[in-house]
């Protein structure tokens, strides 16, 4: 692709960056920018660079925050005792906008997988492990995708915390097998959250 400007090229060449961008969807895109006044680019530009430096991840969660403990786990209205176990922070939007759960979450920031690097010292689960020890959390709810690297994430966390007094549930399998979360309706990921089944039960299945 031949540029008629060094600027833009270096333009095109960043926005193609981002995931399902390729360079003619960002050519399209830095040219409607440049189409458009110059205080809405400027606009765009100060709310990504303010996000970037002064985002948050909740202290409690690992959600993201824009203070050090976010809305949902300072709620006095949400359940402490029970947390919902979910890969990233796409996953909580998911949920919550299905209005069918009132507890808290825990962010692990991804799934085991040998085959990409990811060990479980690569996520936030000793977090999740010294909640349960303190004995703060009453149910966790595992709600990873249902795949290899989900499944394999949730029986390694139950395993570390089997020997204490926890109920550990999964999302019912509404979900289809290999799915993730963020691409589920919203009425069949509110009913796998209110119909979850203890986990213990979803090792036989």
């Amino acid at each position: 692709m031949e540029f008629s400007s060094k600027l833009l090229e270096r333009a095109v060449n960043e926005m193609s960056q981002l995931p399902g961008i390729g360079k003619r969807t960002a050519l399209r895109l830095v040219l409607h920018m440049l189409r458009q006044p110059k205080e809405q680019t400027n606009a765009l530009t100060e709310a990504l660079k303010t996000m970037r430096d002064d985002i948050k991840f909740c202290k409690s969660c690992n959600n993201i925050s824009d203070v050090e403990l976010c809305e949902i786990c300072s709620s006095p209205s949400r359940n402490s005792e029970i947390v919902c176990v979910v890969e990233d922070i796409r996953d909580v939007m998911a949920i919550e906008n299905t209005s069918s759960f009132k507890g808290l979450y825990h962010v692990l920031g991804g799934k085991i997988s040998p085959m990409d690097g990811i060990g479980p010292h690569d996520l936030n689960i000793e977090t999740l492990v010294n909640k349960v020890k303190e004995g703060k959390v009453k149910e966790l709810i595992f709600a990873l995708s249902s795949t290899i690297e989900g499944d394999t994430t949730n029986f390694y966390i139950y395993k570390q915390i089997q020997d204490y007094n926890i109920f550990t549930s999964t999302i019912a399998r509404g979900i289809s097998v290999g799915d993730e979360l963020e691409y589920a309706d919203e009425i069949t990921l509110g009913r796998s959250i209110i119909n979850r089944i203890p986990f213990e039960a979803s090792l036989k299945l």
